[in-house]
């Protein structure tokens, strides 16, 4: 994880060049990585799937690497609480992260503080955006952030895709204890970012096509996509979507990001699909 502010002002401005969204350090999202029922783990590890899980959650770099991981959180605990239980969570609400100062996300626009964007098993914070809830008018402003966010945060669901369909151990219920299954997850992250970041490797482990691209705003899927439908992937759930509710200064931060995309910070072919 970044160190220094200018780490993560680097990170910002890798993710406003690839994806569009100022003031954005990385994609969050979890993961229940199932098990099979833990010897006198009595409901410790019971999800709200009815099955066994340990919980696995990641914060993504514009470059589809981990910026960081928490492995190992046991299922029965809410969606909504594993988030909390992190370090991560624990140094933002400490100011422990050395994140840059507030900053404009446009000319004249009022300073910013920087984010995290998830989807809808989170809460809204001054720190992390989540879309607005329900349907909205096409060509409304809610409607223009959910879009751009979308679209932000789709390099963490590529990384959870891509690691599911290469290391196959994913595939299905471990047959492990949750520490060496914590383990095995956190192995196969550590030879993501490596694969990822070799120049040798990179294009044969993520191959021209691998992630989901866009010609003109029209997604287009990435191989892996095809690959984890091919195989039925059971292993890794997604969090619960549980609606929570935010204060008023983290709806006022999202309230400025969608009159930036609905104007001046819009794109060119985000009409057509916002």
């Amino acid at each position: 994880m970044p160190q220094t502010t200018e780490e993560w002002i680097y990170l910002s401005n890798e993710y406003n060049n690839k994806w569009n969204f100022p003031n954005c350090i990385g994609a969050l999202d979890g993961k229940h990585v199932v098990l099979s029922a833990p010897f006198n783990s009595g409901s410790e590890y019971f999800n709200y799937k009815g099955t066994f899980s340990i919980v696995m959650m990641a914060l993504v770099d514009a470059d589809y690497c981990f910026s960081y991981v928490d492995i190992g959180c046991q299922g029965r605990i809410s969606d909504g609480g594993v988030f909390r239980n992190t370090s991560l969570f624990k140094k933002m609400e400490e100011g422990d992260l050395n994140l840059p100062s507030p900053h404009p996300i446009s000319s004249n626009g009022p300073s910013l503080p920087y984010v995290i964007v998830a989807d809808d098993a989170f809460s809204l914070t001054q720190y992390l955006m989540k879309p607005y809830p329900g349907t909205h008018e096409k060509g409304s402003k809610e409607r223009h952030f959910n879009y751009r966010l979308s679209r932000a945060r789709r390099v963490v669901e590529n990384v959870f895709g891509i690691m599911s369909s290469i290391f196959r151990v994913l595939r299905k219920p471990m047959l492990l204890d949750p520490q060496r299954a914590s383990n095995v997850v956190m192995a196969c992250s550590l030879l993501h970012n490596f694969l990822r970041k070799s120049k040798t490797s990179s294009s044969r482990y993520t191959p021209a096509g691998t992630f989901d691209s866009e010609h003109d705003g029209q997604i287009v899927p990435g191989t892996w996509r095809q690959d984890n439908n091919n195989c039925n992937l059971s292993s890794l759930l997604p969090l619960r979507n549980i609606p929570r509710k935010s204060g008023t200064q983290p709806k006022q931060i999202r309230e400025t990001y969608a009159e930036y995309f609905a104007t001046v910070g819009k794109l060119p072919w985000q009409d057509g699909y916002a």
